[in-house]
């Protein structure tokens, strides 16, 4: 069933369905693993066996923290691939809001970016209190198009979610559990033992009833999604092909502070 995977690992037993974003230390996303992810749930929804998702990083340092530094160092190169990746961007988004198998994020470090979009699709988060979260689109000179825009003001309001989309700020695991950013929050060492309990507490009920009642919980979004995708995405591209962006890889290369000019 989930053969062909290689920059994911994926392995499933007794309907619990286990995906790590598998590029440690800091499993930033190459290009193999986005797209891998802009198919993997739909795949997973087409599963008749499958109860529970758990969805986390490779290793203990991150879940994922974001897009390759070295592609942003190089800057705009390749247009045809990232119009590429902003069509799975929409994919990862729309499948994993329409995939109605509840999804568990085992947030074991940090979650970044596209990470943290990722993380913030799931259903139930437990995140480690040591690792950090946040949407740095913007200290790149990039919009928060591939999710963030649309997923921050639905779990903390909008006042909160300008707050952190505008500044690229990140929390701590116990501050986005505060404002309820994530599910919980615990310490690195009871991690498994919290992701286990959501898992048991998922597979001791009706997969029908868990089956629609998250279709029923997400059909609005998953209508915002629908409505709203192409849209931010088109604006992170506006953002993508300016010299902003350009100067942000080349202040990372440089090893100093961006000097953005708002062109």
């Amino acid at each position: 069933m989930y053969d062909g995977y290689t920059a994911l690992s994926v392995t499933s037993n007794r309907g619990v369905v286990r995906i790590a974003i598998d590029n440690p230390p800091m499993n930033g996303m190459s290009s193999e693993m986005h797209g891998e992810l802009s198919t993997i749930f739909t795949r997973i929804r087409e599963d008749r066996e499958a109860r529970v998702v758990v969805l986390t990083g490779a290793g203990d340092r991150a879940f994922s923290a974001g897009g390759d530094p070295k592609k942003l160092a190089d800057g705009p190169t390749d247009y045809s691939a990232w119009i590429n990746t902003m069509h799975e961007a929409r994919n990862i988004v729309l499948s994993m809001l329409g995939c109605e198998i509840p999804v568990i994020g085992r947030i074991n470090g940090h979650a970044i970016g596209v990470g943290a979009t990722i993380a913030l699709c799931c259903d139930v988060t437990v995140m480690v209190d040591r690792a950090k979260i946040g949407d740095t689109h913007v200290r790149i000179g990039l919009s928060a198009g591939d999710g963030g825009s649309l997923l921050w003001p639905h779990l903390v309001g909008m006042m909160t979610a300008k707050r952190y989309l505008l500044t690229g700020d990140l929390l701590t695991g116990n501050e986005a559990a505060e404002i309820g950013l994530v599910t919980e929050c615990v310490a690195p060492g009871d991690l498994d033992m919290s992701v286990q309990a959501w898992i048991d507490r998922f597979t001791g009920l009706a997969p029908l009833a868990l089956r629609m009642t998250k279709r029923s919980l997400n059909t609005v979004l998953r209508q915002q999604a629908e409505a709203l995708m192409d849209a931010h995405l088109g604006l992170e591209t506006l953002a993508y092909i300016s010299s902003d962006y350009k100067e942000a890889g080349q202040a990372m290369k440089e090893e100093r502070k961006p000097a953005f000019k708002g062109s």
